[in-house]
């Protein structure tokens, strides 16, 4: 594996990111500035804290850096509901990506499995 830039959980929270960006400047969640910078906060923090997880060069510090990106991702579901009650967006924009964070969560989730179980630690111990 060259970079984190492989990881399918990395390019899944990229695209909620992007996802996240695009109702930020289509729809009045633009305007909404405490909400738009908190979704905009948790949204990157999930594929920042898989990146930055996947540099320490260690099983144990990339599996706590990925909870931190697995609970950033319940942070944007809950935005999701406040952005959807203050009618920002519409109901299929929120399922869209309440879909993925779900998703997300869960690969994350079984990464963090793997990698518990894996018998090579990191490269910082080779």
């Amino acid at each position: 594996m060259n970079g984190f830039e492989e990881l399918d959980v990395w390019k899944l929270a990229r695209e909620i990111c992007n996802d996240v960006w695009i109702i930020i400047e289509s729809t009045s969640l633009g305007k909404d500035y405490s909400l738009k910078n908190q979704m905009n906060d948790s949204s990157g923090s999930i594929m920042d804290n898989i990146a930055e997880g996947f540099e320490r060069n260690g099983n144990r510090e990339f599996i706590q850096f990925l909870s931190i990106a697995k609970a950033s991702c319940g942070e944007l579901r809950s935005q999701l509901y406040r952005c959807l009650d203050r009618k920002h967006i519409t109901k299929t924009q929120f399922d869209n990506i309440f879909s993925k964070t779900i998703t997300e969560g869960k690969k994350i989730g079984a990464f963090m499995s793997y990698l518990k179980k894996s018998e090579r630690k990191g490269a910082k111990y080779d």
